[in-house]
């Protein structure tokens, strides 16, 4: 995707969200995988998103800032908890690129339990702890609900220089305006609207996974092709949409 239309993507009207949110302190960790291997983990009606051949798994872990319903300004406290997802790129039968999350770790059990009975997310409970000390950033998660309990994840990334221009595979990890989920019997389709990505480089100084083994797919052996940091966004949803 070009930066033309990434810049349109991210402006385009959502009259009526549903929901607002902010992403905060975000790191990006993916690794390039066959699309052969995320094809079964992925809702009807869509299929691997690919770059040269390749799909990608992504390790994303961030603070979740003031979620909240409609256009509100978002709840202090309920609306604000560290997360951490696992997730595979996507695009449907409508040519809509978007994200298929397989794992949300979140630290707060509302809504956790509201995200899985209304749109059937994989969100978990979870510990959860985003520090940073300057320019290092450590990120720890040990679910406690549904389980695999105990499942753990705790990775720590040094943030590097601001991105002026996302390369191709750079785009291609963050544009994603949208997530596709299974919900109910349908496939679903849910917008969503922010500005473009403030990307930064970034050092992997630790990991110690078991999300993405714990999400269905073959743990990583070899180091993330792509590590990124962001300051962060703030994003509305839109109303979800079925895939036919």
């Amino acid at each position: 995707m070009d930066a033309e239309a990434v810049t349109a993507e991210a402006t385009r009207p959502l009259r009526h969200p549903v929901l607002v949110q902010r992403w905060h302190d975000l790191a990006f960790l993916h690794w390039a995988v066959d699309p052969a291997d995320v094809a079964p983990l992925l809702p009807p009606g869509t299929r691997p998103d690919v770059l040269g051949g390749r799909t990608y798994v992504g390790l994303v872990a961030f603070r979740m800032v003031r979620l909240g319903l409609l256009a509100g300004p978002g709840l202090p406290y309920l609306g604000s908890f560290g997360e951490t997802n696992v997730r595979v790129y996507s695009v449907d039968t409508a040519g809509r690129r978007a994200v298929v999350f397989l794992s949300l770790d979140a630290a707060r059990l509302l809504p956790v339990l509201a995200a899985r009975v209304s749109l059937r997310l994989p969100y978990l409970w979870s510990r959860m702890r985003v520090r940073r000390d300057g320019d290092l950033l450590t990120y720890t998660c040990r679910r406690r609900w549904p389980g695999p309990a105990g499942t753990r994840s705790t990775l720590r990334v040094r943030v590097g220089p601001a991105i002026a221009e996302p390369s191709p595979l750079e785009h291609f990890l963050t544009a994603r305006w949208g997530l596709h989920t299974r919900a109910y019997g349908r496939t679903l389709h849910m917008p969503n609207v922010h500005p473009r990505w403030p990307l930064h480089r970034a050092e992997l100084v630790h990991l110690d996974d078991e999300l993405v083994g714990a999400a269905g797919l073959t743990p990583p052996e070899s180091a993330p092709v792509s590590v990124l940091w962001s300051p962060g966004v703030a994003v509305r949803f839109g109303a979800p949409v079925a895939v036919h």
